[in-house]
């Protein structure tokens, strides 16, 4: 019986990606199973550039079914080369073409993208009432595609997609098209980005560029408004070049710990069937990001207990 049925029982999850080593996800769900009375392990597994290929990875996905694994969350860049291997998916990995949770339940995976919902929980609660109209989204990969999946749910009149790969971009228009035909979708590349920005209501950032091993910003100095809210999924650090910079020009900004909490939070339940306790989980990452910073959300003096919900306060795997 699964841990949905209430059984005090072990749970066994694993994190298939690169440079998922020093990845908060584990803990948080460690932590949160704690509470729930659960003994969960949460593994890592770590994929070198040889072990990307979709052979190796059926091999993982096999073993993992054979070693009773009750799932795995799959991140960078293995969000699409994973969707043929599952045996069933559910609607919004269908919509987007991209996963990050796998369920195993009788030998049978399910996919499924908590990224999805993670940010758009993330969004509602930090951005309340922030302008829809016109959002550009820099990257259209497989946290980019499910960024774009949320803001077309939160309601998005037109999105303009910045990627370097004209191709990957046009794909994901291709897709939405499909999906939300009435969403207006352009595409673009990194050197059209002022022109985007010139009538948008808001940003978001969903390419590597800010994080730790990825530093800099995607976005020049001197396109930032306070009349446009940004935002950026990277958590690491958790205060990007990006949102340091558009605070300091008086832009209502979202990081990256809302999307990483809601996102844990929404596979912790579906691992388990449990409710997650989504106060005690941010608390958690606060205290988390403050012991590997040193200090309260890398430099932030303000509070940081839910400061991912706030706009213009201060927030992914």
């Amino acid at each position: 019986m699964s841990a949905a049925g209430g059984i005090d029982r072990s749970v066994l999850v694993g994190l298939l990606g690169q440079g998922v080593k020093p990845s908060l996800t584990p803990e948080m769900h460690e932590r949160e199973a704690q509470r729930h009375g659960l003994r969960y392990v949460y593994k890592t597994v770590d994929l070198d550039g040889d072990r990307l290929g979709v052979d190796h990875l059926q091999g993982l996905l096999s073993a993992a079914v054979e070693l009773g694994f009750d799932g795995l969350n799959v991140t960078h860049p293995i969000k699409r080369t994973m969707l043929s291997l599952v045996d069933e998916r559910a609607p919004e990995v269908e919509r987007i073409g991209a996963l990050n949770t796998v369920l195993v339940r009788d030998g049978v995976t399910r996919a499924h993208n908590t990224d999805v919902s993670g940010f758009g929980r993330a969004f509602r609660e930090g951005l309340p009432g922030a302008d829809l109209g016109t959002v550009v989204l820099l990257g259209a990969g497989g946290a980019g595609t499910a960024v774009a999946d949320a803001l077309v749910d939160l309601g998005a009149g037109r999105l303009h997609l910045v990627d370097p790969d004209r191709g990957r971009a046009e794909a994901l228009r291709d897709s939405l098209a499909r999906t939300a035909p009435d969403v207006r979708v352009t595409v673009g590349g990194p050197d059209g980005l002022g022109d985007a920005l010139a009538d948008a209501s808001g940003l978001v950032n969903a390419t590597p560029i800010g994080m730790a091993h990825h530093p800099g910003t995607p976005v020049p100095e001197h396109l930032l408004d306070p009349r446009r809210w940004v935002a950026d999924i990277v958590y690491r650090p958790l205060v990007t070049e990006l949102l340091r910079t558009a605070r300091a020009h008086g832009c209502p900004t979202l990081s990256g710990a809302g999307m990483a909490v809601h996102q844990a939070a929404d596979t912790f339940e579906l691992l388990t069937g449990r409710t997650a306790h989504r106060e005690e989980m941010f608390r958690d990452f606060d205290e988390m990001v403050s012991a590997e910073t040193g200090s309260s959300h890398d430099t932030d003096t303000t509070p940081t207990t839910h400061r991912s919900r706030e706009s213009s306060g201060e927030r992914n795997h």
